[in-house]
């Protein structure tokens, strides 16, 4: 199994960075996610939102391979208690299945993105901001992780 984790955005923040790797670092390396930053469309003064959305969402599809399981990181997709990451974890395990996370942009993701993700993951009704949501992934990555394994850190 490949996890990779396709983030729009770059040249993040230095504690975004470290937070993301503290926890990239403590995952086995069949499970730690290779990251995959993308530029994000254009905005501005006379730019089209809807246009840098799809232009991102071009720029995803084209990272996704044709197999991959992909999991859209989207406010209106179903909250997954850690137990049940857990659980999704090992059934993803079981299957063989390489897994791609998407983090889209400050707008949210491209319908043509929702549409190719075979699950869509709320990780919490609060507004978060995108590169503050890479480093809550991991963590919990992280955390399902130790609930697997018995490890100490999810008491």
């Amino acid at each position: 199994m490949k996890v990779q984790l396709i983030a729009v955005g770059t040249k993040m923040p230095d504690w975004i960075q470290k937070g993301y790797g503290e926890y990239c670092k403590r995952l086995p390396k069949e499970l730690a996610p290779k990251l995959i930053e993308l530029a994000p469309g254009h905005r501005g003064k006379n730019a089209s939102v809807s246009t840098a959305i799809e232009t991102e969402g071009k720029e995803i599809l084209n990272a996704i391979a044709s197999n991959d399981f992909v999991i859209a990181l989207e406010v209106l997709g179903k909250p997954w208690a850690t137990e049940q990451l857990a659980g999704h974890l090992t059934d993803w395990r079981m299957e063989g299945q390489n897994l791609c996370f998407i983090i889209g942009g400050p707008d949210g993701l491209s319908a043509s993105v929702l549409a190719r993700a075979n699950a869509k993951w709320s990780m919490s009704n609060l507004t978060l901001p995108h590169p503050l949501v890479r480093v809550v992934f991991i963590e919990q990555l992280y955390r399902a992780w130790t609930i697997l394994n018995n490890h100490p850190y999810h008491k």
